[in-house]
């Protein structure tokens, strides 16, 4: 009885010990997170863009060349280079969700290019995960909460399609 009590107790103390050892270190080896910067010519471009439509098409093309090139750069492997375009394609994605959702949302171009984004977005979460996969420990925080973030700006995206102002009530 004695030694299954302490084989119980050793048992519970590896179990629990190595786990917040492990996390400990993890915060510790991390590598920083990119900074989340759009270059002169890409913001240049998206400034210039007026229609909604467009500007969510370029946006998306841009979104779509630095996940190319962050693939391109975790093949190499150049983690450092792939995290910078991550970064900017992080940057990318909020920005074209901070334009969308401060326009106007009661306007049907609005809605539309958000469901847009929303679908052209979706793509990047299966991407990133394959990136994710065979990251080493210290790069794989960031991508992992970057994957986090475009789910959450999915939902931000989609939330004003399902709101009150798009399907207006009824008065009696």
């Amino acid at each position: 009885m004695l030694s299954s009590n302490l084989i119980y107790i050793a048992f519970l103390v590896v179990t629990v010990a190595i786990p917040v050892a492990y996390a400990q270190k993890a915060d510790d080896d991390s590598y920083p997170p990119p900074p989340r910067t759009i270059s002169k010519e890409e913001k240049a471009r998206l400034v210039a863009e007026t229609d909604v439509k467009r500007r969510t098409k370029l946006a998306l093309e841009f979104m779509e060349a630095r996940m190319k090139q962050a693939e391109a750069l975790h093949s190499l492997p150049d983690f450092d280079a792939m995290f910078v375009e991550l970064g900017a394609f992080h940057a990318l994605v909020d920005d074209t969700l901070e334009f969308l959702t401060g326009s106007s949302t009661d306007s049907d171009k609005v809605l539309n290019n958000l469901k847009r984004f929303e679908i052209g977005v979706r793509g990047f979460v299966p991407r990133l995960e394959l990136i994710r996969r065979d990251l080493p420990f210290r790069y794989e925080f960031y991508v992992r909460r970057l994957a986090i973030f475009l789910r959450d700006a999915r939902e931000k995206a989609i939330e004003p399609l399902f709101s009150d102002t798009v399907v207006p009530t009824k008065k009696p």
